[in-house]
């Protein structure tokens, strides 16, 4: 069964008409899945009979729900969905006074590596499909109440950058949901492949995974860097008048915000000389620096920088005229890190396999 979900109206057209169906039945179906979003072809009671049928035949909507989840006493859930090749992958709702954000992954597993990351201690398993994307959203119980996503969640958004975009399509598209690109960013490690790209085709904020301002140190906890120095990524982004301090056409409005996320690291990257070399790296930029606190993990050299040094650490990037924030940490008595909920749901199933 193919999934309908992340097909645009062209598409849907094609479907239709490969059915034997009038070419405006696909704007009806995309009617139904991104305006009424239904869970079943059968809801679509504006096609006839025969054309749900005929649908149903070889399409399906592609939504499934959570399977698991885990609730923070201060709001924030991590959902677990299986995929339609039956992987798992994490999704994240942080609820925020008036603002609720969705965090979403991309990829089952990742190829980055990073060692302080959960999801790259499981190897690369799958990308995910625009209808596997999608459904973080389409089939969360608080959809209704979200104001931003962000693809912050397991895997590399540019290693997948075809199926990223295509859900970004259907986001912001007036036939799709309809959201302003604003409420949409984007992370990445800094691929050379996907960058460039991103930033002529997507109007979504762009939030690069620096966590070390110094090349040969950011190499040794992110391998990606020898493949992009961080060097490179930001010479990249000074092409781009919303990345530039100084663009070059004054007038023209911001379209979308360009951010850095830092995890504050104790010993390791925290100290005055790393927020010197960080205000260096970002001189000619207009951005600014999500400071992160560490989310531990097992078996990991890594612990979290103090408040005290947190505090300090913003406070100089901040009077040196780089906007710096602390990002408020959620979801701490749950599997808050990336990874985990996901990780025990794999294993636990493996323990299944075996002892069977």
């Amino acid at each position: 069964m193919q999934a309908l979900l992340g097909l645009t109206t062209d598409e849907l057209k094609d479907v239709a008409l490969s059915l034997g169906l009038p070419a405006f039945t696909g704007k009806q179906i995309a009617g139904w899945l991104y305006d009424k979003k239904v869970s079943d072809i059968a809801q679509m009671t504006n096609l006839s009979k025969v054309a749900r049928e005929r649908l149903a035949q070889d399409y399906c909507v592609g939504c499934s729900e959570p399977v698991d989840a885990q609730r923070s006493v201060d709001g924030t859930v991590k959902y677990l969905y299986r995929t339609a090749q039956g992987d798992y992958i994490e999704t994240v709702y942080i609820p925020d006074g008036d603002r609720a954000t969705l965090c979403v992954s991309c990829q089952v597993g990742c190829k980055m590596g990073c060692k302080f990351c959960m999801t790259g201690r499981q190897g690369y398993v799958a990308s995910l499909t625009a209808a596997d994307i999608l459904n973080q959203i389409y089939s969360l119980p608080e959809r209704d109440t979200l104001t931003n996503i962000v693809f912050m969640g397991q895997g590399e958004p540019f290693d997948n950058l075809d199926n990223v975009l295509r859900a970004t399509e259907v986001l912001t598209a007036s036939w799709g949901y309809g959201w302003s690109p604003k409420r949409i960013t984007v992370s990445t490690v800094g691929l050379a492949k996907g960058l460039v790209r991103f930033l002529d085709e997507s109007r979504c904020s762009l939030a690069v995974s620096l966590h070390h301002p110094i090349p040969s140190d950011r190499a040794e906890i992110m391998p990606a860097e020898k493949a992009l120095s961080i060097e490179t990524v930001v010479e990249i982004l000074k092409g781009y008048d919303f990345c530039r301090k100084y663009p070059r056409d004054p007038s023209a409005p911001k379209q979308r915000r360009l951010t850095f996320e830092y995890i504050v690291f104790g010993g390791l990257n925290d100290s005055r000389k790393h927020a010197q070399a960080l205000l260096d790296l970002l001189k000619d930029l207009d951005c600014r620096v999500n400071l992160i606190r560490f989310h531990t993990i097992p078996d990991t050299p890594f612990k979290g920088a103090s408040e005290e040094k947190m505090v300090e650490f913003r406070d100089y990037l901040t009077n040196n005229g780089l906007t710096t924030t602390i990002r408020a940490s959620r979801g701490q008595d749950i599997f808050a890190a990336c990874g985990l909920l996901s990780t025990k749901k794999q294993q636990e199933e493996k323990c299944l396999t075996i002892n069977v």
